[in-house]
């Protein structure tokens, strides 16, 4: 083949290359990534876990083309400790001037764009003196004696230790530093991407008459939680894997609050918030800190009882289950024939807007509180051919279940 035809299947092969490469973007929901803009719209670290070759990588640099922001990607791992604490210089007189640190390229360069997204890949293959050089970057963003500027947003990538090139643990202090986000495939999205079309990742949208409301909801549920769960302030696992991930402390549970507010800002789905507070304090003290919301969000018994026909009761069933039975339990401590009988119209409320099988349990205890020289309310007889219903349901349920066990 002569030179000249080889630079022409070059410069062919360059293009079908470029073609390879073009893709676009589309409106499309993808909790994983809602729950990364939204932390790094916070201003927050964020670690991304995830196996080899699961596209963390594509993530990350589709998320800072659609941001606009200019990508720096460092390995971690191919760096030395100085490369993040700065090198020194001796000038004329170190004496009197000091000894500076200078810092490396690609933090200069952030600095003079004023923004950025600085990701920080293949975190858990550096050693412990590089991941000790980086609490700084994490925390302070600082690099040598270089301050990035507030337009920077950090982001990590790890693979689990047991399928890492002699990866190491995250040091405890640097771990919790991060908001960790479990990065996993979603079967469409690779699809419909390798067919040129991607997700598009935005930044969350915040209502901004919600945003002293999201800080006062924010502080709120946080602070009562702990106040009810001191243990959980600060609570440093056992094992030296869990010290590696997501665990609670101060530092984390302000990151939570803030992860809070702005969900609740940007009125994200709980399963995006369940992925950025598990993800700030760990899976335990997360879902605890979820359960705390749900109570948060019961209506007053006592408001319910007050106006039974306005009555608002949540859609969620467990939720529901929980706010009947706080009307319940407020008639029962203070048993009144007129409150005796709100409860009922607040289960006749229930009824209208809602599936009847919750209201056997609650209806049960109501009927049980009644007073021998109380009259039977219309209210009662209306719902005691559904709770009987439910019942026979329920014991024909058994009895088929019971019946068809071998013996």
């Amino acid at each position: 083949m002569t030179t000249t035809n080889t630079t022409t299947q070059l410069a062919l092969a360059g293009d079908l290359l470029t073609r390879l490469r073009e893709t676009t973007t589309e409106p499309r929901p993808d909790e994983q990534l809602e729950a990364l803009t939204l932390a790094v719209a916070a201003d927050l670290p964020v670690l991304l876990w995830g196996e080899p070759g699961i596209g963390k990588t594509a993530a990350l640099t589709q998320l800072a083309t659609s941001l606009g922001l200019p990508l720096t990607t460092v390995i971690a791992s191919v760096h030395e400790p100085s490369d993040f604490s700065g090198l020194p210089i001796v000038g004329d007189d170190p004496a009197v001037q000091g000894v500076p640190m200078a810092p490396p390229q690609w933090a200069v360069d952030l600095v003079r764009a004023g923004k950025g997204l600085l990701f920080l890949d293949e975190l858990s293959t550096a050693t412990p003196a590089v991941q000790a050089a980086l609490l700084r970057v994490v925390l302070e963003r600082k690099v040598g004696a270089l301050q990035l500027p507030p337009g920077v947003r950090i982001v990590a990538a790890a693979n689990p230790r047991a399928s890492a090139a002699d990866g190491w643990e995250l040091s405890p202090p640097l771990a919790n530093r991060f908001v960790h986000l479990y990065w996993v495939h979603d079967r469409d999205v690779v699809v419909r991407g390798l067919g040129g079309v991607w997700p598009r990742a935005e930044l969350p949208r915040l209502a901004p008459d919600r945003l002293p409301e999201a800080v006062a909801y924010a502080r709120r549920a946080v602070c009562g939680f702990l106040e009810a769960r001191p243990t959980l302030i600060h609570r440093l696992p056992s094992t030296e894997t869990r010290r590696g991930g997501a665990w609670p402390s101060p530092r984390s549970w302000e990151a939570a609050l803030t992860l809070l507010a702005f969900g609740t800002a940007a009125s994200v789905s709980r399963d995006v918030l369940a992925l950025l507070v598990r993800g700030a304090v760990g899976d335990g003290p997360g879902l605890e800190l979820l359960a705390h919301l749900d109570r948060m969000e019961l209506p007053d018994p006592e408001a319910l009882l007050a106006d039974p026909p306005s009555a608002e009761l949540p859609e969620r069933g467990d939720l529901r289950q929980a706010a009947l039975e706080a009307v319940i339990a407020a008639v029962g401590a203070r048993p009144e024939r007129e409150r005796w009988e709100a409860g009922w119209a607040v289960l006749v409320r229930a009824l209208e807007t809602g599936a009847p099988d919750l209201l056997v349990a609650p209806a049960t205890t109501l009927a049980a509180l009644r007073r021998d020289d109380w009259e039977v309310p219309a209210a009662m007889d209306r719902l005691a051919a559904v709770v009987g219903l439910a019942r026979r349901a329920d014991r024909s349920l058994a009895r088929a279940t019971a019946e068809g066990t071998p013996r």
